[in-house]
């Protein structure tokens, strides 16, 4: 049986790429291996790493896509039952949900005579389909990395260690003692979660103290601070005006956290780097989450410092990345994109010239939310495939050699960065929008943004864009 394409994944990727590829003419077929949609956000799902109690720590219109409002009543950062929720509507709308054969897990992609087979199982039983176009959107966040701490293996401590992929039960570790380790914006929500939540004691162990941005700022979402098309712009032309900028704002937004009570942030803020949350460094200063070194090793049930000092604890928490995890690739395949732990060589994040109808959607981590990059990934692959805006080879060329230069896929990016580099493929960038240019420049990075001009723009996008600032933006934001 043969598609017009296969999408493999029904999560907002997945979601993203069917709606899109749909309005140019594709006829998609949607493979997924869990029994509903939302990928991450489905968190029963055994590929997602959300824990039930999370909550967003994106705002609720960078977390959507444009086509889609969530429900009036919605909170300004969303329970993930209703982003799991609002994903399964925008399937509905747009008629993808019949297209979706749900319980069916891709093993292998090769190459065919003329398009791709993929080899398939569902309910034990294994089948092959094929497509002339395939899109792999099978998630970035599913392949966790544990630390190796000598001695963790063997840990005695009655929760054991686990990753935060793992972490679904936050009541069960009401009055233990627990160590998260990393310093990631999953790491300081976990160590909040567990700290607000009764644990009896929690501390956070990373290997350098980084700033942390808070998720409001004067009652204004943070997007409107350090995802805007403004920003967006300065990590695509001017990094150094970024780093500069990125220090001053958060100066501004949180301090130094040294002042709450964390270790010294490295001076050379390039060093320190970033992360968010929203609790962390007032729980710090409140004294229930206790910031610790890197462990050097661990002992039994205790968790020792390179300083000779250590700690006991019950359970251990290891928020530490993810490996990169296409393993039903072809060897073919994954030779051509040089596939690792941490590497896919790809133009534009999306294609490769020698793997002709094969796309991969949502493949690079990231700070921010990724509804709106994956959306403006989506229409570039779409108009790409149905021709409306033809990608050359030598283009592709291009792209391969600027992702080996650029490392693409071996350093985070962020929401603002992606979403414009995918709209200058697309021609819907906004940039010198004449009277509207100050309103761009200022708005938060949404889906809206990328509907002013271009392919698909929305008649009334400015009236809606000035709406949209001014029911988020404080007027008196610097």
């Amino acid at each position: 049986m043969t598609a017009d394409v296969i999408i493999v994944g029904a999560g907002p990727g997945g979601l993203a790429a069917a709606r899109w590829l749909k309005s140019r003419g594709f006829a998609p077929r949607i493979y997924e291996a869990h029994s509903e949609v939302g990928g991450q956000w489905s968190w029963t799902n055994s590929m997602s790493g959300v824990w039930p109690q999370m909550v967003t720590n994106t705002f609720i219109e960078a977390t959507r896509f444009s086509d889609l409002d969530f429900p009036a009543g919605t909170p300004l950062f969303p329970h993930n039952a209703m982003v799991r929720q609002y994903f399964e509507d925008f399937a509905r709308q747009f008629g993808l949900l019949d297209a979706i054969r749900f319980g069916t897990r891709l093993t292998h992609l090769e190459r065919a005579a003329t398009g791709w087979e993929l080899t398939l199982k569902a309910d034990g039983e294994t089948f092959q389909d094929r497509a002339e176009h395939v899109v792999i959107a099978t998630g970035r966040f599913n392949d966790p990395v544990t630390p190796m701490i000598p001695g963790a293996e063997g840990f005695t401590g009655e929760m054991g260690v686990i990753h935060s992929f793992d972490y679904k039960d936050p009541m069960a570790y009401q009055g233990k003692r627990v160590a998260v380790l990393g310093g990631s914006i999953s790491s300081l929500e976990i160590a909040s979660d567990l700290s607000m939540l009764g644990a009896g004691s929690v501390h956070l162990c990373q290997r350098r103290q980084r700033y942390v941005n808070p998720k409001m700022f004067l009652g204004t979402p943070i997007e409107y601070r350090l995802f805007t098309h403004e920003r967006g712009r300065l990590a695509l032309d001017d990094p150094a005006g970024l780093l500069a900028d990125s220090e001053a704002k958060i100066m501004e937004h949180a301090g130094d956290p040294s002042r709450y009570g964390t270790p010294k942030p490295h001076s050379d803020f390039a060093k320190a780097g970033a992360t968010g949350s929203q609790h962390y460094l007032n729980l710090v200063a409140e004294g229930r989450v206790t910031p610790a070194p890197w462990p050097a090793r661990i002992d039994g049930f205790m968790v020792q410092f390179e300083d000779g000092s250590g700690i006991e604890v019950d359970g251990i928490v290891a928020g530490t990345g993810f490996r990169l995890d296409l393993p039903f690739l072809s060897d073919d395949i994954t030779g051509r994109v040089a596939l690792s732990e941490d590497y896919i060589e790809l133009d534009a994040f999306t294609l490769h010239p020698e793997l002709p109808g094969l796309a991969f959607m949502g493949l690079w981590a990231q700070a921010g939310s990724y509804p709106t990059p994956l959306e403006q990934q989506a229409r570039f692959l779409a108009y790409t495939w149905s021709g409306e805006i033809p990608r050359s080879e030598a283009e592709m060329r291009a792209g391969l050699e600027l992702c080996r230069a650029e490392g693409h896929h071996r350093r985070p990016h962020n929401q603002a960065e992606m979403a414009l580099r995918f709209a200058r493929l697309c021609g819907t960038d906004p940039a010198g929008l004449g009277m509207a240019q100050g309103l761009v420049s200022k708005a938060a990075t949404s889906g809206l943004l990328y509907r002013l001009v271009g392919p698909d723009a929305f008649a009334n996008g400015v009236e809606r864009l000035e709406q949209q600032t001014a029911a988020y933006r404080v007027s008196a934001l610097p």
